[in-house]
């Protein structure tokens, strides 16, 4: 009897976008040279069993009993509370970001709580990890290590142990007998992924898989594999900067795009309860071209500090360059401030930073940038207690956002006296003790009230 023909399929690498065959360049993420033919996973005959028995849904246990917390306050933070019992966390960053550190200190937070966790080492030797454990102080802690890249051994792994968490490190680095392609490619992962997202939920065991990001920013491997876990933390930082945020973009046990502020240090990550204290502690005074923003992450306010220089430019076409900042969004401010309050930059190059690294996409930040921006071309220096938020629309009204009474709380916690937003904000709104609100209804307040006219 002659055998069937393998099944194939021409799938990037990068993207996990399947293709009819080869072609040069993925039409997906565009990618040179990704896609490749890997075999098809065949599905195997299941085992009969009993039908899942229907219950009513109040009849169902919940409640904190099923959410642990790690002993990382920032990290519980991001994961609504704690870590569900039989979720699984995909924890994705750019190599060297931090995420290794970031599972070992939660692997040894647990363990001294008395919690067994397996670390499942794909990447590195038991003695390496034991000699960055030894720096993190976690080797005393009862953490186990498997040293495995095979999918069905680490199930293996689970089902000798037992533990309470697992965390896979990395899950690129992960195959299964089932495929015959390389390891890290887009049916491995997969599958990979699919063999123990299935044994976490089956046994209650929570997991967290460590995976790698493409150059343009997105978890490398299908994208179906964050659908396949319950929640998805981007690192997010850079090696020049100390700081580091963990956003939460997928969350089904707790709030989306969540974040928490942790900074790299000797010992590993240590948590930054306090984050506008951070990003504000280099801040010149004096300065022009220094603006406080009071923007949210999530549900939490953060002062950041917008940094703008504009300086005459010897190029045909002046340079705009923007640094944690929409791009585009900038590049509407600035036809606005020469539109609306004649500030000549047709002949200026402007550079546009959000210190401390953090990247800034809501539209509150419009007022800041402006003022940044009309602060450096006039040569003057803005108020050092001010802080201020607001969106700016094209004829240079100031717009109303959201939660401007935690932004107020959180700026005159850090001492800033005086709060600049729209005037639609500011109506009904109970200034804490020592902070002044200024309503704000177009640029030319804006400007009057900084004294940049």
């Amino acid at each position: 009897m002659v055998d069937k023909a393998r099944r194939t399929a021409w799938v990037c690498q990068e993207c996990g976008r399947p293709a009819s065959g080869w072609l040069g360049q993925c039409p997906g993420c565009g990618a040179w040279n990704a896609i490749v033919e890997e075999p098809v996973a065949e599905p195997r005959a299941r085992s009969p069993r009993a039908p899942a028995a229907v219950r009513p849904l109040v009849a169902v246990a919940a409640g904190e009993a099923l959410r642990r917390t790690t002993g990382l306050a920032e990290l519980d933070r991001v994961l609504g509370g704690g870590l569900v019992q039989g979720s699984v966390v995909l924890v994705g960053g750019d190599p060297g970001i931090g995420k290794s550190t970031l599972a070992l200190q939660a692997c040894g937070a647990l363990a001294r709580q008395g919690v067994p966790v397996l670390y499942v080492a794909g990447e590195e030797s038991p003695e390496q990890v034991r000699l960055r454990a030894d720096r993190l102080g976690m080797a005393e802690a009862g953490v186990l290590i498997v040293p495995e890249t095979s999918a069905e051994a680490v199930i293996e792994a689970l089902h000798a142990t037992r533990p309470a968490a697992v965390v896979v490190d990395s899950i690129q680095t992960l195959h299964t007998a089932r495929l015959e392609s390389a390891a890290g490619s887009v049916g491995q992962v997969r599958e990979s992924a699919a063999l123990l997202v299935a044994e976490c939920k089956a046994s209650g065991v929570a997991c967290f898989l460590i995976g790698h990001v493409t150059r343009e920013g997105t978890l490398a491997g299908p994208r179906v594999l964050e659908h396949l876990v319950d929640a998805v933390l981007y690192f997010e930082g850079d090696g020049a900067h100390a700081l580091r945020v963990l956003r939460a973009v997928k969350n089904r046990f707790g709030s989306t795009n969540e974040v928490a502020v942790f900074e790299m240090g000797e010992s590993g990550l240590v948590e930054v309860p306090n984050p506008s204290a951070a990003f504000l502690a280099e801040r010149p005074q004096g300065a022009p071209g220094s603006a406080v923003l009071a923007t949210l992450e999530g549900s939490r306010p953060v002062l950041v500090e917008i940094q703008a220089l504009v300086s005459r430019s010897f190029l045909a076409m002046p340079r705009r360059t923007a640094i944690g900042l929409d791009p585009g969004r900038v590049a509407l401010l600035l036809a606005v401030l020469e539109k609306r309050m004649r500030v000549a930059l047709g002949d200026q190059d402007v550079f546009l930073n959000v210190a401390g690294g953090l990247r800034v996409d809501e539209p509150a930040a419009d007022l800041a940038v402006v003022a940044a921006v009309a602060s450096s071309a006039r040569g003057r220096p803005l108020p050092a207690d001010v802080a201020m938020w607001g969106e700016v629309g094209l004829t240079g009204e100031v717009r109303a956002v959201g939660r401007s009474d935690a932004r107020l709380r959180e700026a005159a916690r850090q001492g800033f006296r005086r709060c600049l937003l729209p005037v639609r904000n500011a109506h009904g709104l109970i200034a804490p003790d020592g902070a002044v609100v200024e309503g704000v209804a177009a640029l030319d307040d804006l400007f009057a009230a900084l004294e940049l006219a």
